[in-house]
């Protein structure tokens, strides 16, 4: 199938690993032009060659933290009117409620609220303008089935859904589409954190915390990054032009509701 986005460009906020790096590998496989973005500069760059042996469009790196104004200011600056904008950053540390702090709590909105409903604001005239636009977050499965050492990051990501959802009705008439896409187990570094979060926290040995992952995916298995980056692909398509406002559960078959 023909995604119809050969050519058009991509800004992929901390896409040097993890499901940020498999989405930018898919959407350069189908030739779009793909902004990588990471914290760390060599890591970056390395994530770009990866992208680059599959790409067949352009691919750019910049090394920036987009959590900072002078970050997000790099960004822009490598690409001001994406086609494309996937929303992604790193998600707090696992706490319990009575474990945070203030700070916590300051960082985790700044990071995952605060900073891409900044940088939609930014790209947004410009997709409106243009009659094309595909908004992309990765939240995460804590914003429907939350979880007690998880507070953080349902709260920030939550109020993020809903804020862009009620963006969503203004500028589905443009062509512009607001999406979130909600992981659960996908076999990446931050899953090795839970892990190890997870033997901290119940006092069991790392492999007995994987087991546990594994087993709570119905599934039975952790997804593989690449599954979710042709979802995310399809999402960014030209035929995905009806679907917005929507979040996509990526988790095995695990969601327990029926809406």
């Amino acid at each position: 199938m023909d995604l119809g986005i050969e050519g058009k460009k991509a800004l992929l906020c901390a896409s040097n690993a993890g499901l940020g790096l498999a989405c930018a590998k898919a959407i350069a496989a189908e030739g779009a032009d793909v902004v990588i973005n990471g914290r760390n500069r060599e890591k970056t760059e390395d994530a770009a060659a990866i992208v680059s042996e599959v790409a067949t469009g352009n691919v750019t790196c910049v090394a920036a933290d987009i959590s900072t104004e002078e970050g997000r200011a790099a960004l822009l600056k490598a690409c001001p009117a994406p086609d494309i904008l996937l929303n992604n950053n790193a998600g707090p540390k696992p706490k319990l409620f009575l474990e945070t702090v203030r700070t916590d709590w300051v960082e985790t909105c700044n990071a995952n609220y605060l900073t891409p409903i900044l940088i939609v604001h930014s790209v947004l005239p410009s997709m409106i303008e243009r009659g094309f636009g595909r908004i992309v977050n990765i939240t995460s499965a804590m914003v429907t089935t939350p979880r007690p050492h998880q507070t953080l990051s349902s709260g920030a990501r939550a109020a993020l859904t809903g804020s862009l959802k009620a963006l969503s009705f203004e500028v589905a008439k443009h062509n512009v589409t607001i999406n979130n896409m909600l992981p659960e187990r996908f076999d990446t570094e931050r899953q090795h954190q839970l892990a190890k979060a997870a033997m901290k926290r119940d006092g069991i040995g790392y492999e007995a915390a994987r087991r546990a992952q594994i087993e709570s995916i119905a599934a039975k298995r952790m997804g593989n990054p690449e599954e979710f980056g042709a979802t995310f692909a399809f999402i960014c398509s030209t035929h995905a032009g009806f679907i917005s406002g929507m979040n996509f559960h990526l988790d095995g078959g695990s969601y327990p509701a029926l809406i």
